[in-house]
């Protein structure tokens, strides 16, 4: 049984969902806990709670962490409009951050790997109470940009790199005070969640109902079947959006279709923006520097339908 804590903004761009989706259908998987980032009184650990209720998991604890009032956050976050998003309504779940680094810290005691697939600030607020933690644990972080985007994909600069840029500070001292495994944005951004998934999704259940009608709602809003299928080779025609978070979760449990280098890096924020800088007297940290992104699609898929 492997031990997966996640700490997510979801709520925002339905990959988190996605890959929460993803870790519920994961065999032999145990989740000890989820804490959310950048929430705002709960907000994202209500859509957190709902989505493991629907899925029957109702029983795993989820914890509201940094808020937007703590002023950690290059701006404020905005939501899609929850009625494009979600069948109903949903009540936020707010709580005293400490109890989001509690539940953190007891995950890291029981030896899960943490996988970030927000902004890192919790991991840097859980090791600034506890100095030292952060490098007693596995930990996988979606976020990153060290080299070029390859032909055939989006040309994002690093202020693209969301994770990382939304919150510079959290992000300089996690990579700084812990040795990660970075899924960067320069590889995520070879995955896709398609509409031709959207009927078989539709048929998988609840969860996967709201999978569907997220995608969807995405691609109307951000228009990505129009600005990257059109554009992009190496993406899929009928691309609905990126499949950041579930490729960073999958790597964290050993999905095999990427490539791990060890890149000497040190950490600059040079204008507010931090970069990853490759130096031969940095410090080595594990990057996956390439994905088949064809194959993680259909893994993704065929895992989230299963029976």
């Amino acid at each position: 049984m492997t031990k997966i804590h996640l700490d997510t903004d979801l709520g925002g761009d339905p990959d988190d969902l996605c890959a929460l989706a993803m870790l519920l259908k994961w065999p032999d998987v145990e989740i000890t806990g989820i804490t959310t980032a950048s929430d705002e009184n709960g907000k994202r650990a209500g859509y957190t709670k709902y989505a493991l209720q629907i899925a029957g998991k109702d029983n795993i604890s989820v914890k509201a962490g940094a808020d937007v009032s703590g002023g950690y956050f290059r701006y404020k976050p905005q939501y899609p409009i929850e009625e494009n998003f979600w069948p109903e309504p949903i009540q936020p779940f707010p709580g005293p951050l400490d109890e989001a680094l509690e539940l953190l810290k007891q995950s890291i005691e029981q030896n899960a790997t943490i996988v970030a697939i927000g902004p890192y600030t919790n991991l840097a607020l859980l090791d600034q109470k506890y100095p030292g933690i952060l490098k007693e644990a596995k930990i996988y972080l979606m976020g990153g940009y060290i080299f070029p985007i390859k032909e055939g994909f989006p040309n994002w600069e690093n202020n693209m790199d969301y994770n990382i840029q939304i919150d510079v500070n959290s992000a300089k001292y996690v990579l700084e005070n812990s040795s990660p495994t970075l899924i960067p944005v320069s590889v995520t951004v070879e995955t896709a969640i398609k509409r031709s998934y959207l009927p078989k999704l539709r048929q998988s259940g609840k969860l996967g109902e709201i999978l569907a009608l997220q995608a969807e709602a995405e691609n109307n809003s951000a228009h990505n079947e129009e600005k990257y299928g059109k554009t992009c080779k190496g993406l899929p025609e009928d691309i609905l959006n990126f499949q950041h978070d579930p490729l960073a979760c999958a790597v964290a449990l050993g999905w095999d279709g990427v490539k791990i280098n060890k890149v000497p890096l040190i950490f600059e924020i040079k204008d507010g923006w931090l970069h990853e800088v490759i130096d031969k007297e940095g410090k080595e940290i594990r990057v996956i520097t390439q994905v088949e992104g064809k194959r993680f699609n259909e893994f993704w898929f065929k895992t989230v339908t299963a029976s």
